[in-house]
């Protein structure tokens, strides 16, 4: 443990995103404690102080109806890290799961698991999330849904290659000829070999979940107001540009401070665990 925070902090944009990464978090966390406004995180108004720029009261301003946006981007952070955090600890198993037994098993398994993985893959993913939203309720919940149907084939193509690559090694050579079941050699033997992979891209993907997300929001099929959510924040302050500029730019700058961080914070696990570009 000691060692790997080492190898981040000699890195200085590894530490960066870990400090970023954890302000978000800490953000998201304390947003009850923190935010100078905690009511404003529903549906409340407050039209004397509407729209206001920033100011000693209002770090970022207000938005239309006077609540405050810092305290909003506060509890937005909160949506954005739990959709993250249960989109990917559903996608991932799925994934590891489906990408291990074609690797390992090969012949007709193979071929079933992976071409059912291609035609997800074959569909941009955010045409894949509208159209699950296009069917569903536009609801935190099947937002999730949404983004989790997308996201787990590129689990299954990853584990997939590992161990496509990894079935032909002496160990796992040894385990098939003192009879271990097919459960132990993938869940045991393969998966520790997978791992390191499999930690990097769950942090790389925060990020990119998080900006899916946002955009499904934006377009109005994601979190619904009054719940404070950054891609619908940036779209209601998106037609008052450039004059309640506020209203749109520190949002956006929420989303990027997060991905930038989870992004850079990916790289630096990538050097720590030894994991090949």
């Amino acid at each position: 443990m000691i060692r790997s925070l080492r190898i981040i902090a000699a890195n200085p944009l590894s530490l960066t995103g870990l400090i970023l990464v954890l302000l978000v978090v800490l953000a998201a966390a304390l947003a009850p404690w923190i935010a100078p406004f905690p009511t404003h995180n529903g549906a409340i108004v407050d039209f004397a102080y509407a729209n206001q720029a920033p100011n000693a009261r209002n770090w970022m301003g207000t938005d239309l109806v006077g609540r405050d946006i810092f305290s909003r981007i506060l509890y937005a952070y909160q949506i954005s890290l739990l959709l993250g955090v249960v989109v990917l600890a559903i996608a991932t198993p799925i994934g590891t799961v489906v990408g291990l037994l074609a690797g390992y098993l090969g012949g007709w398994a193979e071929a079933v698991l992976m071409r059912i993985v291609d035609i997800f893959l074959s569909i941009p993913p955010l045409v894949l999330a509208i159209a699950v939203m296009g069917v569903l309720e536009p609801t935190l919940t099947n937002a999730m849904i949404a983004v989790t149907a997308m996201w787990w084939p590129w689990y299954a193509r990853l584990v997939y290659s590992i161990a496509r690559s990894e079935r032909e090694e002496g160990y796992v050579l040894a385990a098939e000829v003192i009879g271990a079941p097919t459960a132990h050699i993938t869940f045991r033997e393969i998966l520790p070999n997978c791992l390191p992979a499999i930690i990097t891209k769950m942090t790389l993907d925060m990020g990119f979940v998080i900006i899916i997300a946002s955009s499904l929001s934006f377009l109005g099929l994601g979190v619904q107001p009054p719940t404070p959510d950054l891609g619908s924040m940036v779209a209601e302050g998106a037609r008052y540009l450039p004059d309640s500029w506020w209203l749109t730019v520190f949002p956006g700058l929420a989303i990027l401070l997060a991905v930038f961080g989870f992004n850079l914070l990916g790289d630096g696990l990538r050097d720590v665990l030894g994991v090949d570009e």
